[in-house]
């Protein structure tokens, strides 16, 4: 079996000098940055600015520049004037959108080529490319993590909210197999009692009740030993599945960890798994599930990158800058392989990708990422 040719983006990106200066000379590489820059989410866009200049700052390249521009937020008149201005300077490639919702509007500049954070799609959308962590990656990472496991009853669980219809149409569109999937109330209270719908819990609380009358009227030694371990427990019997995605993050999610321990989920029998995670430290103080695994860039390079980033900028960066870190690598690449950087098309490459975030393909007009597993324990980042 061949093995597989990766392009590693750091060995691409090396050390270097450059800043935000106007080109002089003819073969040159502008690369435009709209992001808001100014205002209520400044500090976001001022973080991939500076993630950008550390990029810059590796590059060693005097004839690749970086043109930022504020967009604003929700200000489709700022966004305009912003892409114009780089239009007139002759630039084709620009990061950005941050914001999905802004996608509609600039492939209306089809002669530009967009690289955005978004996560939204993997797929190529006319001249936008995101490069985000999609939902498609992560549940592609989970799932083959599933059968290593030798998991063959999975629930895939997400929350009743404005997302749900994305999820949704993602599932059907994967195919992932005979896969059950659960929603739940976003309501705490509610939360709830749906997982103890989902656990069969009052139930199993019968059944312990049951079994505990059997031996309590009983005086031999077996008897006894075995009403004193039944007192030991909460529930008997086994929940319906052996493995769990929960598509969610941040308090909602801790949020339906608890309502599983609450009902007594066996987690030496069943695996809990989870998306959209940045490596949230709070999830070890919060969370009483011992091993929690969900798929991520990188951790080692992750780390590498913040601490440079502190070193250099005396804060910590916001956790998407790192994609706009590998976009910048991404874009100088494909122009010094290209010659020129014109659509879509010019990223469009054979070989794997090894970036900060880790390694990811372009080619049939999408973006893949592989990811790796870690897990939650100890209070440790481990990667499995």
């Amino acid at each position: 079996m061949k093995k597989k040719i990766i392009i590693i983006l750091s060995y691409i990106i090396f050390s270097a000098s450059s800043n935000f200066i106007k080109a002089e000379e003819l073969k040159t590489l502008k690369v435009g940055l709209i992001a808001p820059l100014t205002g209520e989410f400044s500090e976001l866009g001022n973080s991939l600015l500076y993630s950008l200049q550390l990029a810059l700052s590796e590059i060693k390249d005097e004839k690749l520049f970086i043109v930022p521009r504020d967009s604003g937020v929700d200000n489709k008149e700022k966004l305009t004037s912003a892409i114009q201005d780089l239009k007139s300077q002759d630039i084709k490639i620009i990061i950005g959108p941050i914001n999905n919702d802004d996608f509609k509007f600039v492939k209306k500049f089809n002669d530009i080529t967009f690289i955005s954070p978004s996560n939204i799609s993997p797929e190529f959308d006319n001249n936008i490319i995101s490069i985000g962590i999609s939902l498609e990656s992560q549940l592609k990472a989970i799932n083959k993590f599933i059968k290593k496991q030798k998991k063959n009853k999975t629930v895939i669980m997400y929350p009743k909210n404005q997302y749900s219809d994305f999820i949704e149409k993602k599932l059907i569109k994967m195919k992932l197999g005979e896969i059950k999937t659960f929603q739940y109330s976003a309501d705490p209270q509610v939360l709830t009692g749906e997982i103890e719908t989902l656990t069969n819990y009052s139930q199993r609380k019968k059944n312990l009740e049951l079994r505990k009358k059997m031996f309590e009227d009983k005086e031999d030694n077996q008897s006894i030993k075995e009403l004193e371990r039944l007192e030991q427990l909460y529930t008997l019997g086994d929940v319906n599945f052996d493995s769990v995605i929960i598509i969610d993050f941040g308090n909602s999610l801790k949020s339906v960890l608890t309502s599983l321990v609450y009902t007594d989920v066996n987690q030496k029998k069943v695996l809990f798994t989870t998306v959209n995670q940045w490596f949230d430290e709070s999830i070890f103080y919060e969370n009483s599930i011992k091993d929690l695994y969900y798929p991520s860039v990188n951790y080692k390079e992750y780390k590498k990158f913040t601490k440079k980033y502190f070193e250099n900028f005396k804060s910590y960066p916001n956790e998407i800058s790192i994609l706009t870190y590998d976009a910048l690598g991404l874009i100088y690449y494909a122009w010094k392989k290209n010659g020129k950087i014109d659509s879509t098309g010019d990223f469009l490459f054979k070989s794997k990708i090894k970036g900060k975030i880790g390694t990811f393909s372009l080619k049939d007009k999408r973006v893949d990422q592989d990811l790796d597993i870690y897990k939650t324990g100890k209070n440790k980042f481990i990667k499995f």
